[in-house]
């Protein structure tokens, strides 16, 4: 492929990606290098995706404290936290 095709097709892109975030979201991933904090975080956020109901355990709550979780966060009440 010649190189300035290549140039515009990641320009492209990355113009792309670059509308899917909000500033808010951007100014997080500059101050946090990658997507999650941890697996657990990663499996906490995969099984809590937005829209379905959120499932929380004390163990959740005390992970995110200890290994400082970030993003978007997910607020539950007390009658809905599970104790397992």
């Amino acid at each position: 492929m010649p190189h300035p095709v290549r140039l515009l097709l990641i320009g492209g892109a990355l113009f792309a990606a670059a509308g899917c975030a909000s500033n808010d979201e951007w100014t997080t991933w500059k101050d946090h290098r990658t997507h999650f904090a941890s697996g657990e975080h990663m499996f906490f956020s995969v099984k809590n995706r937005e829209g379905t109901s959120a499932r929380v355990s004390r163990g959740d709550i005390a992970m995110a404290r200890d290994e400082g979780w970030w993003g978007k966060p997910i607020t539950v009440s007390q009658e809905q936290i599970l104790e397992r």
